[in-house]
């Protein structure tokens, strides 16, 4: 899979990544967070910043530790998500890494690890257009009908790939300090 582009969904305002397929002209929009979209196009547009970002953090973290990102992979749409692993390797070994397809793709790119999308994904999910001009507004209506055809059960207990409130945090680390202190 390449990766055609990051857009947004007009309707809600909700950033999606394009990926290509290597072959022939079928695309997977996956729906991803705004901090995720803003790594992932800073990096394609040759962009940096200042300090290491999250993403920028972990790439430095396993350089240094000597481990290599070999791939990432769009595992599977589960519950309305996509899920990814990242495969690294070190001394020789391959290990695979559990991943948000967000995250994955935004260390791949910082890498230039190759982005792979399971068959059975691109089967369920990839929108498939005809000719070479493509337009990211068609494929996100394309991939809107696919929705309408999917029932509510599909989607009733989706998770959600954001991060917590700001607010949830503070509360989740003023519980753990008080555990500790206990």
């Amino acid at each position: 899979m390449t990766i055609y582009g990051v857009s947004f969904d007009l309707i809600g305002k909700q950033p999606i990544v394009l990926l290509k397929t290597a072959e022939g002209n079928r695309y997977l929009p996956i729906w991803i967070g705004q901090p995720e979209a803003a790594a992932i196009l800073m990096k394609l547009q040759g962009a940096s910043s200042p300090r290491p970002l999250t993403h920028d953090l972990l790439v430095n973290i396993l350089g240094l530790l000597d481990v290599e990102v070999v791939r990432v992979t769009v595992t599977e749409l589960r519950e309305s998500t996509f899920h990814a692993s990242i495969t690294v390797a070190q001394n020789g070994n391959e290990l695979e890494v559990d991943s948000r397809s967000s995250d994955a793709i935004a260390v791949a790119v910082r890498v230039g690890a190759p982005i792979f999308a399971a068959d059975d994904v691109i089967e369920e999910s990839a929108i498939e257009m005809e000719g070479d001009e493509v337009n990211e507004e068609e494929i996100v209506d394309e991939f809107k009908k696919f929705l309408d055809r999917v029932s509510a059960e599909d989607f009733a207990e989706a998770e959600v790939e954001e991060e917590p409130e700001p607010a949830e945090e503070a509360d989740d680390e003023a519980e753990a300090g008080e555990e500790e202190d206990a």
